[in-house]
């Protein structure tokens, strides 16, 4: 009974002042929910910038060909004829934990089918371009090795693709038109939407790369190499391996190409994300301090309040103690309620902000931990000055206080 006796006076105490006590609490509402509600924005935002990235492939690591410079012309990377499929081949053999390579030749070209025609991306890959863009084929099947050594005039499809050429048939089969070239539809990918960049991914033709090399583009090198490694851990061995690699082959004083890692490339998409949530955090920060200091004072205000009844309580045998560890409640209970209302009113905020605007929330648990220790930690760094001071009142001058 003792031991419930300090939660009991608190809790009749803070009964007494109901409004004042609801007031108390709003300075840490208001930072809790801020800070919750920051929090799920900005991560729930990270998470879809890592998904995004995530659809371009697992692990992956790409080398792009050189810059173009002649003529008072000047190109950016994969503007220049350096990586050629020796370079893929090397790469595919001498580079440690790899598990799938595909050299990439681009192109934009109109394509015919069923009466109608579009222009799309054309890519010539090899068939791990699925694996390393973690793309699966919806129908039919990705083509095969023997077509890249053979040549093969087939063909795998996106979405959009489908949709604007066979907006009612089953595309698998048919014939499709490049450049007065006839290429068989023998599969089509899964939808993939839109990526990080806003590029359709699904307005795309994959063929096989020695098929666009030999019939369309008549090049003798790639404007890419593609390669997804074993696990996350190998992607910067595999960035060097690579660089030391190439750099070899073609002796050149200054690299000729360039590696980018997709590590590089979520800690550039990242970054934004981090830095408002850094400041947002920051800022929210603010109000939790201005709620503590508000229990603080109002804990002062109650101290000198109570004089007289802290001096009647002593005078019939409590002790420091005692009155130390009331106030301390009072004032934990104070931000602790503050806290939990704030990471409710915090989540629904983040809810409706994503309702309305389409943006994708996300609360981390740990945050809602954190909130709920920083309240508490709130609670008893402002209140212990107060109950300190209360608990070191005379009794004699406290039952003479009017």
């Amino acid at each position: 009974m003792r031991v419930l006796a300090p939660f009991k006076l608190a809790g009749r105490a803070l009964r007494r002042n109901k409004m004042r006590s609801l007031l108390t609490m709003l300075g840490v509402i208001i930072g809790v929910s801020s800070v919750i509600a920051a929090v799920s924005i900005t991560t729930g935002a990270t998470k879809q910038v890592e998904d995004k990235v995530a659809s371009l492939g697992q692990n992956v690591v790409t080398v792009f060909s050189g810059s173009f410079t002649g003529g008072g012309s000047r190109g950016g990377w994969g503007s220049a004829p350096t990586l050629t499929i020796e370079d893929t081949l090397a790469i595919q053999k001498e580079v440690a934990n790899i598990v799938a390579v595909s050299p990439e030749v681009r192109d934009r070209s109109q394509v015919l089918a069923n009466g109608l025609n579009w222009n799309t991306q054309v890519l010539g890959e090899s068939p791990d371009y699925p694996q390393i863009r973690a793309w699966d084929v919806a129908l039919g099947a990705m083509f095969t090795e023997g077509d890249v050594r053979s040549l093969a005039k087939v063909a795998v499809i996106g979405k959009t693709v489908v949709d604007q050429l066979f907006p009612s048939e089953d595309p698998v089969g048919q014939t499709l038109i490049v450049r007065n070239i006839p290429f068989k539809i023998v599969g089509v990918l899964d939808a993939k939407g839109f990526n990080l960049f806003g590029q359709d991914q699904d307005d795309v033709v994959l063929i096989p790369y020695t098929s666009h090399m030999r019939r369309l583009s008549k090049r003798t090198f790639v404007n890419s190499i593609q390669v997804q490694c074993a696990g996350k851990d190998d992607i910067n061995q595999v960035q060097a391996d690579i660089n030391a690699l190439l750099r070899d082959r073609h002796k050149s004083a200054e690299p000729d190409f360039t590696v980018r890692s997709q590590l590089e490339v979520m800690q550039m998409m990242t970054a934004t994300s981090k830095t408002m949530s850094i400041l947002l955090g920051a800022i929210a920060s603010v109000s939790l301090i201005v709620g503590g200091i508000g229990i603080m004072n109002i804990m002062l205000v109650s101290v000198t309040e109570r004089t007289r009844e802290i001096g009647i309580r002593m005078a019939v045998g409590a002790r420091g103690r005692d009155i130390l560890i009331q106030f301390l409640i009072e004032a934990v209970t104070l931000s602790a309620v503050g806290g939990l209302l704030g990471i409710a009113l915090g989540m629904s905020a983040a809810k409706i902000t994503s309702h309305f605007t389409g943006w994708p929330t996300l609360t981390p648990f740990a945050w809602i931990g954190i909130a709920c220790v920083s309240s508490a930690a709130i609670g008893i760094i402002s209140g212990f000055y107060p109950a300190w001071k209360a608990s070191r009142l005379d009794p004699i001058e406290a039952l003479r206080y009017e």
